[in-house]
């Protein structure tokens, strides 16, 4: 692995000044803007860009790039969000745009990956007029394997691992879509009340109580007790990117602005995510307490005998409503909406009991989501880390199979990160006899200890690494129940390091010391 400038293994250029809005046309080559690559990389297709036809192409003089080019944003503050994305077909690009064209001894995927890793924006000198020259893009430099094989293993590995994401994510916004049907399918469309229902404001059966203006010498650095600001209200959970804590105390001087667990939440300024197109309602979790309601915050208090929770939550999430609080809000840099006006925003109230129905609907829907989001994280943990190892030539890439001979992803998924030298070998860990053993934790604790003794079987002389092991076996969960693999986490941990301390108990592992290395090490005892 070696650090090579960016201009020795791509062309850097720059895109061109866009045509004027009459200058576009129904049919013709898609014009790319730095704001079109987040839609890009949602999935939408560059045939539903701005289409410039062959005479403005012309008149402009516009450059068409080739299908594979290499896209991010070198200026605004487009150049700060490090979205990379590749040309699925022959394009014009806007003058804000970096260009990348891969030459021939770097492979495409590899260096789009790279880029990913080791964002452009880190070039970016003053946050407050991001900007990057193509110079600097071309002196940029990035670590690449001197072998294109090798390039194109690390690009397939990982790559496998950013389509299980891909499919994760897919999931949940199939299940989110999921509820949006059943709601209209239950209650009809919210402006044309097909059904029926009786009609008044929401400030009927629910409260909009606004956040506390904490004063700034009450905050401290560090504490237990969050304020929930502006910032910190999402679409659907809190953000806590941006953190402020009060003393723990306030949280019974402040009791009127304590949160619970379920308190759903909005944003009282600039509360529509224009990206996603969704007002900022976020839930409280467990995970988010203790925490107070800051001003421009406001938190809705119902009357549960009028109104469900989780069928007002969906009713925040139609066009109907996201529309109405847009068309309150005045337009600037700062929209903002009142307590009162969302009290007053019109909405239908069903039979409280089909309420409920649609809610129990609600949470088993729920239960689904979190299974596909906790394995969404685990996804994203492991490309974390195989990522991280790839970069920095830590992973042993002969046993990664180039593209065009490897096999799918079920057996890339059985790659071992070896955490120490010698390499431990690598097993196959036996199925079990009833895949429902790894829907509960009393199953996969069986379970892994079967793999344990297993692996242990097979080691011979080789040291035993108990990362290594963890990662095989969760490898292998995820392989035999696809999309129904279940949480894997600290519980299985905790059972791994009980069951070795148990064979060193029963002499089946001895501990020794790697003089090399300079730690302890685990073996398999030899009888």
């Amino acid at each position: 692995m070696r650090k090579v400038p960016i201009s020795s293994i791509a062309d850097v250029t720059a895109g061109q000044g866009a045509p004027k809005p009459d200058e576009f046309s129904d049919s013709g080559i898609p014009f790319v803007r730095a704001g079109s690559l987040e839609d890009l990389l949602a999935g939408k297709s560059e045939s539903d860009l701005e289409l410039v036809p062959a005479q403005t192409a012309k008149k402009r003089k516009l450059k068409l790039y080739p299908k594979g080019s290499i896209l991010f944003a070198k200026s605004g503050m487009s150049a700060t969000k490090d979205r990379i994305y590749v040309l699925q077909n022959p394009a014009h690009v806007v003058s804000h745009l970096a260009i990348l064209t891969p030459k021939d001894n770097v492979y495409r995927d590899y260096l789009r990956l790279a880029l990913k890793q080791f964002p452009p924006s880190s070039l970016i000198k003053d946050p407050a007029y991001p900007a990057i020259g193509l110079g600097e893009i071309q002196s940029y430099e990035i670590p690449v394997p001197e072998e294109i094989d090798d390039q194109k293993r690390i690009a397939h590995l990982l790559g496998k691992v950013e389509g299980l994401i891909a499919r994760r994510k897919q999931h949940l916004q199939q299940l989110d879509d999921l509820l949006k049907s059943v709601f209209l399918e239950m209650f009809g469309d919210p402006v044309r009340n097909e059904k029926g229902w009786e009609k008044d404001r929401i400030g009927r059966s629910t409260k909009v109580q606004g956040g506390f203006a904490f004063k700034s010498k009450d905050l401290v650095t560090k504490g237990n007790v969050r304020l929930v600001k502006i910032a910190n209200v999402h679409f659907e959970n809190l953000i806590w990117d941006d953190v402020t804590f009060v003393p723990n105390h306030f949280i019974e001087d402040y009791i009127r602005f304590a949160l619970s667990e379920g308190d759903l939440l909005i944003a009282l300024t600039r509360p529509i995510i224009k990206s996603l197109d969704v007002v900022k309602t976020a839930t409280v979790r467990e995970a988010d307490l203790p925490c107070l309601l800051n001003q421009r915050v406001a938190r809705f208090v119902f009357d549960k005998a009028a109104i469900n929770k989780r069928f007002f939550l969906q009713y925040c999430y139609t066009s109907f409503f996201k529309n109405t609080v847009d068309k309150l809000c005045p337009p600037g840099l700062q929209p903002n909406i009142s307590t009162n006006q969302i009290e007053d925003i019109p909405i239908y109230y069903p039979p409280i009991d089909l309420q409920n129905q649609f809610a129990t609907i609600v949470e088993k829907v729920e239960g689904l989501k979190s299974h596909y989001q906790q394995s969404l994280t685990d996804l994203e943990s492991l490309y974390g880390a195989l990522s991280q190892k790839a970069f920095k030539g830590e992973l042993d890439l002969s046993r990664v199979a180039l593209p065009a001979e490897g096999p799918e992803i079920a057996e890339e998924e059985k790659m071992v990160i070896e955490e120490i030298q010698p390499m431990e070998p690598l097993f196959e860990l036996p199925a079990p006899e009833e895949l429902a053993l790894l829907q509960t934790a009393e199953g996969r604790k069986s379970l892994l200890g079967e793999w344990l003794n297993v692996w242990l079987a097979q080691l011979g002389d080789a040291p035993f690494a108990a990362q290594a092991f963890m990662d095989a076996a969760r490898q292998r969960l995820w392989e035999l129940a696809e999309d129904d693999a279940p949480d894997w986490g600290v519980a299985e941990y905790d059972e791994l390091k009980t069951q070795v301390f148990e064979a060193l108990e029963q002499g089946r592992l001895t501990q020794g010391y790697d003089d090399v290395h300079n730690r302890v090490q685990l073996k398999k005892a030899i009888p």
